[in-house]
């Protein structure tokens, strides 16, 4: 049975390696964000007010094309970070940071709205959850020279801002994964707990707990 799993959460909490260890496990086609070059960056980074919302509409017109075309490959898919996350963390972070004007925004979410209805979601939407001292500290050992200036406040926003999406998405079930707890990576068995329960919940088990 072909499936499309996403796998959502904050910058440095570990989404691309759980795609990597779920796609070798499950044999399943692992799909990262691809990198290509926003033409609006360089404008957004000079004058983020007046660029934010041309910004936006780019990064969502392509995760939108991108989501489309993972639902007519062939087999199961999993997905380094949804479209999801584009509109309701990203975008909401830049609109609270008074980047993007309250009617550009309310533009924005709506055209986000509509087309979200047009799409099929995922059947199932990992979330990683971890708190801000354990985002800082993958980040600082993965050393990446654009991440070094991201603070902890502004990790913390967009913790609370995943939070209040988790706790209001409805499209498809959330398999919530407490990354401070669990070590997928040096710890096989806590890999192979969290594929024993993506498996129980794509064949339908409706109970969602971790229980170390």
């Amino acid at each position: 049975m072909e499936k499309f799993i996403a796998v959502a959460g904050n910058i440095g909490v570990g989404k691309s390696t759980l795609v990597k260890l779920l796609s070798e496990n499950l044999n399943w086609t692992p799909f990262y964000e691809p990198v290509s070059e926003n033409p609006y960056l360089e404008d957004f980074y000079a004058d983020m007010q007046s660029w934010g919302f041309h910004s936006q509409i780019y990064f969502l017109m392509r995760r939108l094309r991108i989501h489309r075309k993972l639902m007519d490959m062939e087999g199961s898919v999993v997905q380094d970070r949804s479209v999801y996350e584009d509109a309701e963390i990203f975008a909401h972070n830049l609109f609270l940071q008074d980047a993007i004007s309250e009617r550009d925004y309310a533009t924005y979410h709506e055209l986000y709205q509509v087309l979200v209805e047009f799409l099929p979601p995922p059947d199932l939407v990992i979330y990683l959850r971890a708190s801000v001292g354990t985002l800082i500290d993958r980040i600082t050992m993965r050393d990446r020279t654009y991440e070094r200036t991201i603070s902890a406040e502004y990790l913390s926003d967009l913790n609370e801002l995943y939070e209040n999406w988790v706790e209001n998405f409805e499209l498809c079930p959330v398999l919530t994964v407490p990354c401070d707890n669990l070590d997928y990576v040096a710890k096989p068995q806590h890999l192979s707990l969290i594929i024993e329960k993506v498996r129980d919940i794509l064949m339908g088990k409706e109970e969602i707990r971790f229980d170390l």
